[in-house]
């Protein structure tokens, strides 16, 4: 396979769990073959400190938002606040992670939705493409996708694991499907069968480690190099080499996230 191709398209690489060893993880990174990783802001604070991480790593490019478990969060200054955050860097390439989470309900579901809102809101108004979360909301998404008209900026659904319908009304919109871990474990028999069907110029993996690590690794801290497994995956489960799903899923995510390698 053709060195530094693979790119994780949704890491968390402010999370506390990599605090003992950050530097030597993106060092075995970028070792094993990855181009870029995508570091994910989750709230302001972690978007500080994905933001203040990137301007130390040529190929590591950030996102800030508000993850929907933290949308309790949100307040009048807020906006302004990922705003700012935004144009502070060109290595912010867009707004999220985002969503809604009916699992955990870690924030009220009205106050997940008006985060959701506001912050598509804030991509339109800004220009760059977001990163969606969903869990156990699907209806609730794609009403709020629909009514904010963010397919006028387009984006991704993060680790997809939802249903076959969703991913067709996402695609049906110019969003791009992320596969993480999930796809490896012998019980996401629907989602490979999904994976299978799906175009391959809106595919996109990522792991969002430290979480969901693939097999051979499960219950392990997740990290980028194992990105490396998700991709292997995708590519038995579209009959492709390892390097061929690399290059196209590497493709994919240059064009969605506007990264130039000139």
């Amino acid at each position: 396979m053709t060195p530094n191709i693979l790119i994780d398209t949704h890491a968390h690489l402010d999370d506390s769990s990599f605090d003992s060893d950050r530097e030597v993880l993106i060092k075995r990174a970028f070792d094993s073959g990855l181009g870029y990783i995508i570091s994910i802001g989750s709230d302001i604070p972690s978007s500080r400190r994905t933001i203040d991480l990137v301007q130390q790593y040529n190929n590591i490019y950030a996102t800030v938002g508000l993850h929907p478990h933290e949308a309790k969060k949100w307040d009048s200054k807020t906006y302004e606040e990922l705003k700012k955050l935004s144009q502070s860097s060109r290595k912010v390439v867009a707004v999220g992670e985002m969503g809604l989470d009916y699992h955990y309900d870690d924030s009220p579901r009205d106050v997940q939705q008006e985060a959701f809102r506001q912050e598509i809101r804030l991509s339109r108004e800004i220009g760059l493409p977001i990163v969606v979360h969903t869990r156990e909301a699907e209806e609730d998404t794609m009403m709020i996708l629909t009514e904010e008209k963010a397919s006028e900026v387009g984006g991704v659904m993060h680790c997809f694991s939802s249903s076959r319908e969703l991913a067709l009304r996402c695609l049906d919109m110019g969003f791009y499907i992320s596969l993480a871990g999930i796809v490896t474990f012998p019980k996401a028999v629907e989602l490979q069968k999904l994976v299978a069907e799906l175009p391959l110029d809106r595919i996109l993996v990522e792991t969002d480690c430290p979480y969901l690590a693939p097999v051979p690794h499960r219950g392990k801290r997740n990290e980028p190099a194992y990105v490396r497994h998700t991709a292997e995956k995708v590519a038995q489960l579209k009959g492709l080499t390892l390097a061929e799903i690399a290059k196209v899923t590497s493709e994919n995510t240059k064009r969605l996230f506007r990264i130039s390698t000139q």
